[in-house]
């Protein structure tokens, strides 16, 4: 966080500096865009193979096959949701937040794909229907779908509490769900999960001092997030014990409700005829050599 007040003066070319125009790290100009209208289509043929409920201060895991959808619907009351996904067949391939920001920005919507992480960094899934698109930048800079905040968890909640121990954050809810699906102990369960794609959550960074903030989410029941799965996934979402986190979270003060998950598979055919000869998304091209002789 910077100072209020600066200990060093401006040099005589501060304004000048301050005034440099900024440039995109990451331009996405050259990335193939997902073929929405496709997917769309491929969609309608779609029957609902799986339904699963992420419940209050907890957390689910679901499987999805490539070429296949899955929705993330708010049910009951305002809810905001961690997402975390793996490549199902190498939990070690997970979603890389960091990445997706720098290619997509700080907020993610239609059309948007969430990537792995490094030496894979390709698409896992991406987002073909988000009913709070309408919401955009508020006057705060806040916007919905963040992969800015990393989840609430028991160690920062135990560092700014002064000791607490609590044991239902997004991290522990995740922890608990990989750990019960994959039949891990926790520990192990634990070095996997990872920062997350905030579902429904409405963020931004303070103007006045940078920091993370986050407000009541505009979600309300029967908003939903839909993605196609762009390789075999295994999904984690946890029900933030945040609520819709318009005050607190790693709490149980805030009003809680579930989130459902559905798994929506295509079949074969209409997956040859929507999208020809579709593979899953390959692993990255780079060769790894890294310079070294």
């Amino acid at each position: 966080m910077k100072v209020d007040n600066p200990e060093h003066p401006k040099p005589a070319d501060a304004n000048a500096r301050l005034a440099v125009t900024p440039v995109v790290c990451y331009p996405a100009d050259s990335l193939v865009p997902p073929p929405l209208v496709q997917y769309r289509q491929l969609r309608q043929s779609a029957s609902k193979s799986l339904e699963v409920t992420a419940a209050p201060r907890d957390a689910c895991c679901f499987e999805v096959k490539a070429g296949s959808f899955f929705r993330i619907t708010c049910v009951e009351g305002s809810q905001v949701g961690d997402l975390n996904l793996w490549n199902l067949h190498d939990p070690g391939e997970r979603f890389y937040s960091g990445k997706t920001r720098a290619l997509h920005g700080t907020h993610l919507s239609t059309g948007d794909r969430m990537w792995s992480g490094f030496p894979a960094m390709r698409p896992m899934a991406t987002i073909t229907e988000d009913t709070l698109d309408w919401y955009g930048f508020d006057e705060y800079g806040g916007s919905v779908h963040d992969v800015i905040g990393t989840r609430c968890d028991p160690y920062t909640h135990h560092l700014l509490s002064g000791g607490d121990h609590y044991h239902y954050c997004c991290h522990s809810n995740l922890t608990r769900a990989f750990s019960a699906h994959r039949g891990t102990s926790p520990a192990e369960a634990e070095s996997y999960v990872h920062d997350v794609l905030n579902v429904f959550m409405c963020t931004g960074f303070s103007r006045e001092s940078g920091q993370y903030f986050m407000k009541a989410s505009p979600v309300r029941p029967g908003d939903y997030i839909e993605f196609f799965a762009d390789i075999d996934l295994l999904g984690g979402l946890s029900a933030c014990p945040g609520g819709d986190c318009s005050e607190i979270h790693s709490s149980d003060k805030a009003n809680c409700y579930p989130l459902l998950v559905e798994v929506f598979e295509t079949p074969a055919a209409a997956l040859a005829d929507c999208l020809g000869d579709w593979n899953p998304a390959t692993a990255n091209g780079y060769d790894r050599s890294h310079g070294a002789t």
